[in-house]
């Protein structure tokens, strides 16, 4: 089976060529990645297990022609590319609009014209707006940052592979935790770095906002056993948990009691989003946690170098 993924250098896409590698049903992974973020981890340190499978390809998600030539023979594809910066989502309208609505559209254009049997697109969760009571897929998305209009839009063209091949938009949570290429300007990310080097956390409104997270570990898993896995093609939410932002703080506090905090604009009431556990999504693709958040946050917190 060979397997192509954009967006592949970058912070899930990491997580997953690793688990893809490994697994002994695919021959090859393509990554398609034009390292916007320059973000080079992937291509560093030891070697991956059976890293012989690799093959890397620079390139843009608007190149029609690329796009078709990387496709040739491929059976999956795993499309994560995107524009995404955490919390500039309503800054540079037009770049979200190129990359995350025209570029998924490009790239479906591509696969309808091509062998592929299967594409799984990792959507976002921010596609619902502000929601406080618990969101799932049957409820009207109300995206409400250019960001997440864009990945909508993205979602509408991908909808049109639906009957054609197997076909699944993939809704994630906020994602956390470490690995070679993460993001630091995630919620929980950023917050652990500045709880590990400075002791100091800053935070927007008062911190009584809640919004859904899920393990990086948990969203590569879920996705790599998508390759194989019996599920109809449709949107379903990859999440696990949802938490106010104080909620994570107390954690936080627990494990570093020196911690300080500083409130911005403490007035603000920030928006919500809250997004029911899917229990097909978590038996079928096999991410039940059985970790607290503390648990997962003390780890984090032991692989930085100090």
């Amino acid at each position: 089976m060979k397997v192509l993924v954009t967006g592949g250098a970058g912070y899930i896409g990491t997580e997953l060529v690793t688990l893809l590698v490994n697994n002994p049903l695919v021959k090859e992974v393509v990554i398609f990645d034009n390292l916007s973020r320059l973000n080079y981890n992937l291509f560093l340190g030891l070697r991956l297990k059976n890293h012989q499978k690799i093959k890397f390809i620079k390139g843009e998600l608007l190149d029609s022609r690329a796009l078709k030539k990387t496709l040739k023979g491929v059976d999956v594809v795993y499309h994560l590319a995107a524009k995404v910066t955490t919390p500039f989502a309503n800054a540079d309208a037009h770049a979200y609009e190129q990359v995350n609505h025209w570029g998924t559209a490009e790239l479906v254009y591509a696969v309808e014209a091509s062998d592929v049997k299967r594409f799984i697109y990792t959507s976002s969760t921010g596609v619902y707006g502000s929601s406080n009571m618990p969101a799932h897929e049957d409820k009207p998305p109300e995206p409400q940052t250019f960001y997440a209009v864009s990945k909508l839009r993205g979602e509408e063209h991908v909808r049109r592979l639906i009957g054609k091949i197997d076909t699944y938009i993939m809704r994630c949570g906020n994602v956390y935790g470490y690995s070679k290429s993460m993001r630091f300007d995630a919620v929980i990310n950023k917050f652990i770095f500045e709880a590990n080097f400075n002791r100091l956390i800053t935070i927007q409104g008062d911190g009584k906002q809640s919004r859904t997270f899920i393990h990086i570990d948990m969203v590569a898993r879920a996705l790599d056993n998508l390759l194989t896995a019996d599920l109809p093609s449709d949107v379903y939410n990859i999440v696990d948990k949802n938490l106010k932002v104080i909620d994570i703080l107390d954690v936080l506090k627990e494990l570093i009691p020196d911690l300080e905090f500083i409130f911005i604009n403490q007035h603000l009431r920030l928006h919500e989003l809250n997004v029911k556990v899917n229990p097909l999504i978590t038996d079928t693709l096999g991410i039940r946690n059985n970790r607290s958040l503390k648990e997962e946050l003390t780890e984090f917190l032991q692989k930085f170098t100090f």
